[in-house]
């Protein structure tokens, strides 16, 4: 991997909000926790795409939970779900056009003794976990991972081929109507694994 890392800017999230998802993979999602720097390869992405899409909180339209999904592209959206699970998501595409791609797992690369510490020796392929193992909570709500000093970021990472992202529906969307419960906008590394 090369040494020299770059934050990915502003305008890649300002694009079709599946064309981030994919694109997503193999980037490095970088926390600065307590001091010490975490960093996980993101090996699963999930797109939620505008009002119109039944299984995106934006359904309902705009609520202070959901503001940040109108905003600026390349933005935090945490939230909590479950009644124990926070979830990452990065704002995508224009303003006033909500959406996002929810981070769903990572391969730690850096840090990796802290996120198992934090995940009592469990693994990070989830988005409950994912978060847990960083730290990411209500507190990184609307932060801007564009910003190269930000505590949590995304920075380029690895080009992952095609052939080894396969794409399926979204999981967990309950009572989800159809369309919107069969879109094939998941995107996951087989195995979980990039080799670096």
């Amino acid at each position: 991997m090369n040494s020299v890392v770059k934050i990915i800017p502003r305008s890649f999230y300002d694009r079709p909000t599946l064309i981030v998802a994919r694109e997503l993979i193999g980037a490095r999602l970088v926390r600065i926790l307590n001091g010490k720097k975490l960093v996980g390869l993101i090996v699963e992405t999930e797109a939620y795409i505008s009002e119109k899409d039944l299984a995106c909180h934006c359904k309902a339209g705009r609520t202070p939970r959901t503001q940040v999904m109108y905003g600026e592209a390349g933005h935090a959206y945490v939230y909590f779900t479950y009644g124990n699970h926070w979830m990452l998501n990065v704002v995508t595409e224009r303003v006033d056009f909500p959406a996002a791609v929810l981070i769903r797992a990572i391969q730690p690369i850096e840090g990796s003794e802290i996120m198992s510490k934090r995940r009592e020796g469990r693994d990070t392929f989830g988005p409950g976990k994912l978060t847990q193992a960083m730290g990411i909570t209500r507190r990184e709500n609307t932060v801007d991972l564009t910003e190269p000093a930000s505590p949590l970021r995304i920075e380029a990472g690895v080009q992952v081929p095609n052939s080894l992202v396969t794409k399926s529906p979204r999981v967990g969307l309950n009572n989800t109507p159809e369309p919107w419960l069969s879109k094939p906008w998941r995107f996951k590394v087989k195995n979980w694994k990039i080799e670096t």
